[in-house]
C-alpha cells in the first residue's frame, strides 16, 4: 500500500510523529520558506534541463539514429521518373517491387540488371534463365491474361509497343511501360530505362560495356575471307528477314557481312522468295527446322549458300538467343561467329567463285512489303 505524502502545513498545524528519524524531521517555521524556495529552484532547474534535452540539435551537430536515417532517406528520396517509347512519363515514389514482363527480351534484361527476384509473372515465351521456370505464365502480347495479371498486383507491367491487348489493364489503373528494341541503340536505351526503373541506374552502363566487349571479341574472330560476303538471316520462315537496320542486321555488319535486305525495307521485312534467290546470299542463318527444307523451296536450290552448304543452322535454344534484343547480344554474336569460322574452315570463301559476286539487288524484284 502506498504511503501518503506528508502534507505541507502551516506553522500552526500539528505535526505528525516521525517514524524514521533518519528520513524526516519536523519542519520549523523558519525553515519552511527556505525549503519551499529550494524546491521551486529544483523544479525550475529540472524543467530547463528537460527543455534543453528535447530541443532539436543543429544539423551539423546531431547524430541521428539508424531509424531516423532510414525515415529521412525515404521521405526525401527523389521519385523515379522514366519515359517509355510511347513518350509516356511514369513516376514511381519508390522502385517497383512487383514486376510483370510480357516480352522475353525485357524479362532477360530485368534479370541481367539484377532484379530477377522482383519478377512475379512473365509471358509464355520467357524461358531464360532457368530460375524463372516456376513463375506464373501470363499469355503473350496479343492474348495477355488480364485477370491473372491483375491478381498479381504488379507495380509495373513491361511490354512492347505493339501490345494492344493491355489497353484494358491500363484502363484498370495499372502502369504499363512499353519499350521498343529493334536496333542496338534501342537495346541500350531500354536497358537504361529499366535500370532507372529498378533504382539501379548505374547497372546499365556496366552491362552495355560488357556487351560491347563481347561484340568486339566476336568480330575479331571472323576470317578475312568472310568480310564483305552477302548474308540472309531468316526470321520465322515467312520468309521474313532480319534487315540491315535491325539489331541482328547491325550485329551481322559488326561481323563484316553485307545484308541482302537493304535498310529502306525496315528492320524485319517480309521478302518475296524470288528476291532471296536473285540476291544470291553467300551464307544463310536460320532455325534448324527451316533450313533443313530450304532446298525444296522453288528455285532456292541454286542459291550459293544452299548449294555450297554455307548454312548456319541453330537449335531452338540458340535461335532464341539470336533473335532476342537484350542482354545476350554478345552471346548471339559469338554464336554467329562460331558458324562463320566453321564454314570458312570447312569450305573456304572461294569455294564457289562463279556464285560471287551476287547480282545487283537494284534489278531484283521488289520484296513483298505486306505484313
Amino acid at each position: 500500500m502506498t504511503r501518503p505524502l506528508p502534507l505541507l502545513s502551516s506553522p500552526a498545524a500539528p505535526s505528525r510523529p516521525c517514524s524514521r528519524p533518519d528520513r524526516c524531521r519536523r519542519l520549523q517555521p523558519g525553515r519552511l520558506k527556505t525549503w519551499t524556495a529550494t524546491l521551486a529552484g529544483a523544479v525550475l532547474a529540472i524543467t530547463w534541463a528537460v527543455l534543453v534535452a528535447i530541443a532539436p540539435m543543429p544539423a551539423a551537430a546531431r547524430s541521428p539514429s539508424a531509424t531516423e536515417t532510414t525515415e529521412t532517406t525515404t521521405a526525401t528520396a527523389a521519385p523515379i521518373v522514366i519515359r517509355d517509347d510511347r513518350g509516356t512519363e511514369h513516376r514511381f515514389a519508390t522502385a517497383p517491387r512487383r514486376i510483370v514482363s510480357l516480352l522475353p527480351s525485357l524479362t532477360e534484361s530485368i534479370w541481367a540488371l539484377g532484379a530477377g527476384d522482383r519478377l512475379v509473372g512473365v509471358d509464355r515465351y520467357s524461358n531464360w534463365p532457368k530460375e524463372l521456370a516456376d513463375l506464373p505464365r501470363l499469355g503473350g502480347l496479343d492474348d495477355a491474361l488480364i485477370e491473372a495479371i491483375a491478381r498479381l498486383r504488379p507495380d509495373v507491367v513491361l511490354a512492347s509497343l505493339s501490345a494492344r491487348s493491355l489497353d484494358r489493364l491500363e484502363a484498370l489503373g495499372f502502369t504499363i511501360v512499353r519499350l521498343r528494341s529493334e536496333s542496338h541503340a534501342d537495346v541500350r536505351r531500354s536497358l537504361q530505362t529499366l535500370a532507372t526503373l529498378i533504382g539501379e541506374a548505374d547497372a546499365a552502363p556496366r552491362l552495355w560495356t560488357r556487351l560491347e566487349a563481347e561484340l568486339a571479341a566476336a568480330a575479331a574472330r571472323i576470317p578475312a575471307g568472310v568480310h564483305g560476303q552477302r548474308a540472309y538471316f531468316e526470321i520465322g520462315g515467312g520468309p521474313f528477314a532480319a534487315g540491315t537496320t535491325s539489331f541482328i542486321g547491325e550485329t551481322l555488319a559488326r561481323l563484316g557481312l553485307v545484308n541482302i535486305a537493304p535498310p529502306e525495307l525496315g528492320p524485319f521485312p517480309k521478302l518475296n522468295p524470288e528476291f532471296v534467290v536473285r540476291a544470291r546470299p553467300w551464307v544463310i542463318f536460320g532455325i534448324d527446322l527451316e533450313i533443313a527444307t530450304m532446298a525444296d523451296r522453288p528455285g532456292w536450290a541454286v542459291i550459293p549458300a544452299i548449294r555450297n552448304r554455307r548454312l548456319c543452322r541453330y537449335s531452338t535454344t540458340d535461335y532464341d538467343t539470336l533473335v532476342r534484343p537484350g542482354p545476350r547480344l554478345g552471346e548471339a554474336a559469338g554464336l554467329l561467329a562460331d558458324c562463320l569460322v566453321a564454314v570458312d574452315r570447312a569450305l573456304g570463301p572461294a569455294s564457289d567463285p562463279a556464285s560471287d559476286p551476287a547480282s545487283d539487288p537494284a534489278s531484283d524484284p521488289a520484296p513483298d512489303r505486306r505484313p
